[in-house]
Parts: structure tokens; sequence; C-alpha cells
């Protein structure tokens, strides 16, 4: 595995870790991380990869993991900057090392909902979204719904406004962000619109134009991901992708555990054949 860190494009430094395989198939395959999730998570999947053969990047968001300031209290990131610059500098970062690659993205959660914030997406062969979907409350269960309406609508902001900063980790929902990041999650959540209304705050967007095939996976036991939430999305806005849905059951996993993060767990690694399989 080699380390690095790459600068934005307004010099933030950003930590990227990339699978290099013994045997390469001449395929690029670059993750983008779920909100809060560290890329630590991605490192088992992605040494199977590379073990195919494939080239694996992984990297951490600003306010992310290894690319988290020592105090994030009023640091500014957002998930449009995630989007916009630091997705972007990835795949600047692959056009000029990588450029006979085949290159695929694989976006887990929101990782898929910022693919379409950068015009470099045009590039990708082949899209992987995994458990994700338009959050809006209206989308999801009644119970998630009240959940996610008292979090994001009040214990949010008013934590947020307090800290500097949303300790989501308090509330079971990954790392500390970034109060940015968590105004936007709370925008994909509380807003209607929901990603559209996040892309509208976006300094740029392409998703309505990208058509690239994209296998979408759910979990059975994913209490956050529906399929009104997941034809929201490419109904509002990715129309034009050519997409496989692909819902993984809990039987399928030798644990009987998938939800929303646990795909990319070791003990899951069974169900890891069903992507490689599609490239």
């Amino acid at each position: 595995m080699q380390e690095l860190f790459l600068n934005t494009a307004d010099g933030f430094p950003l930590s990227v870790k990339i699978f290099e395989p013994s045997q390469p198939n001449g395929k690029l395959l670059l993750i983008n991380s779920a909100t809060g999730v560290k890329q630590q998570i991605y490192f088992s999947f992605a040494k199977f990869f590379a073990a195919q053969g494939f080239t694996v990047i992984t990297y951490d968001y600003r306010g992310i993991g290894e690319s988290k300031p020592a105090d994030i209290r009023n640091f500014h990131a957002s998930m449009r900057i995630w989007g916009n610059e630091d997705f972007k500098t990835l795949t600047t970062f692959i056009k000029e090392n990588y450029k006979d690659h085949e290159k695929y993205g694989l976006g887990h959660s929101v990782g898929a909902l910022i693919i379409g914030m950068n015009p470099d997406a045009f590039f990708f062969k082949k899209f992987i979204f995994v458990a994700t979907q338009d959050a809006y409350f209206g989308n999801l269960k009644f119970g998630v719904a009240v959940t996610a309406l008292l979090g994001f609508g009040l214990a949010l902001p008013l934590t947020t406004s307090v800290l500097g900063y949303f300790p989501a980790h308090f509330f079971g929902l990954g790392e500390s962000l970034p109060k940015g990041v968590a105004y936007d999650w709370q925008t994909l959540i509380l807003n209607k619109e929901s990603t559209a209304g996040l892309y509208e705050k976006a300094q740029k967007e392409v998703a309505a134009s990208l058509d690239k095939e994209t296998l979408i996976l759910h979990a059975e036991d994913d209490a956050w991901v529906t399929r009104k939430g997941m034809g929201n999305l490419l109904n509002n806005v990715y129309p034009n992708l050519k997409a496989t849905f692909r819902e993984i059951k809990i039987c399928e996993s030798p644990r009987a555990e998938i939800g929303h993060i646990n795909f990319f767990r070791s003990f899951n690694k069974d169900l890891w054949q069903i992507i490689l399989n599609d490239l």
C-alpha cells in the first residue's frame, strides 16, 4: 500500500492510499467513502480487488480520518466541497498517473451523490453505488423518519451551533463532522429536493448528463435505504444512468449482517464477488 497526501486546488492536503496489484489487469477502482467513514473501512475490500489485478485508491475527505485538522471546530468543509474539490483532486491525479487504465468509480452512500459534482466523472466506464439514495425523510420508513427528524431537525443544529461541529459519533453516525458537512447532511434529510437541493448549492454538477452503466447495491437490512429513495435519486438526479439494482439478502451474509456499512467488512468478503463479476 502506497501512502501519500494530495493537495487540493485550494491547498488542503488529503490522505490517499493506493493499493497496487502484483499482476495488473489494467483496471482502476476509486472509492468515494460514506459520510463520516474513514478510508480504513475499505482497506480489506481494496486488498481483495488488488489481488484480482485492480489498482484501488481510497482517500479521506477533508475533515475526516487522516484528512482531519487537529481542531475541527468551525473548520470549513461541506459535502459540496467534497465533490467539487476533494473528489476532483483524486480524478485529476488519476488522469495524470493512470491515463491508460480502465476506470471505475464506487460511491458508498454520499460517495455516490458527489460523483455528479465532478465533470471528470465522464471518464469512468462504470459506476457502483452502494447504500445510496435520496435521503429525504419522506422516503424513509416511519420509525427511521421520526429518528431522522429528531436527529437532524433538533439534535444536529443544537449541538453544532454550540460546539462548532457535529458530534456524529455520539449518535452512532460515524466520525464527528465539520459543521458545513453536517448542515449539508441536514439538507439531504429535511429538504424535499434532497440531493437535488444539495446540488443547487454546489459549484458544478453534471449528474443529469451521466449515462454510464451503474450497479446499485442495497442491503435487505439497511434501514436507511428504501426503494422509493433510490428511485427518486435516479429520477431526479441521475436520470440517464443505465442502472441495474441488486438487493443483497441477509441470508447471503455469513453473519446475517450487512446494513449500511458492513458490506465492506471482511466477514462479508464473499459478497464482494457481486461487484467483481460486474467489472
